[in-house]
């Protein structure tokens, strides 16, 4: 195949890789999850895990940052400990993460250009890092699923303004879809259809019934 050919018909390089993203969760926690009023929040707390979970399955950086852990808001939810039992938890007085330098070191430190942010709410603490990381030349996708706000208002208006800005609104599923793009690939097949079957809802159920009528090489 010619290098004409292979440019061609070769996937997009603005598509989330393994190898190309750096993911950020912003304070899933206590205080801030008692005033969303956005979503439905159980559903916002499994999109969350459902996105956590695919980024530990790919081996994608993650950082986990909090405000104000142990005076006001609590610690990080403990499904998002659970997935990274050993990360190192960024606690910050600031509201804007971009704003703590612990927090840009540890993006800068992977040297990668695609963010995935996702927390609470939307349009303070999700909202504020997005614009700042796009104007210091990130690619920013907004996980909306894995995100909520004080009111539905508020949560759409702070996407419309990153949108605005050049963020680009994800949800979770699409997200883990997009590392995985082949069900080809072995290494990580097994763990996106555990995902799949334990968040995804209805297209879990779907899974678990290919499984047993088509076989385990089934992806629904």
């Amino acid at each position: 195949m010619s290098e004409a050919s292979t440019v061609l018909h070769g996937p997009s390089p603005d598509l989330l890789t393994p190898d190309n993203a750096v993911f950020l969760f912003a304070d899933h926690q206590p205080q801030m999850f008692f005033a969303t009023g956005s979503d439905d929040r159980g559903a916002i707390i499994n999109a969350t895990v459902g996105l956590a979970k695919a980024a530990a399955a790919f081996d994608v950086p993650t950082v986990l940052t909090t405000v104000a852990a142990d005076s006001f808001s609590g610690p990080i939810m403990p499904q998002l400990a659970k997935v990274f039992p050993d990360h190192k938890i960024i606690d910050r007085t600031t509201m804007n993460p971009w704003e703590e330098p612990a927090v840009v070191a540890a993006v800068e430190s992977t040297g990668r250009k695609k963010l995935v942010i996702s927390g609470l709410w939307t349009e303070v603490c999700v909202a504020l890092p997005a614009l700042s990381a796009l104007h210091k030349g990130y690619e920013v996708y907004v996980v909306t699923d894995a995100c909520g706000g004080a009111t539905p208002a508020a949560h759409q208006n702070a996407v419309e303004r990153m949108t605005a800005a050049g963020a680009i609104p994800i949800n979770w599923l699409a997200v883990m879809l997009e590392l995985q793009r082949d069900w080809g690939r072995q290494a990580t097949y097994g763990a996106v259809l555990d995902i799949v079957q334990e968040h995804a809802g209805a297209y879990g159920q779907g899974v678990v019934y290919a499984k047993r009528f088509i076989g385990e090489n089934a992806a629904g």
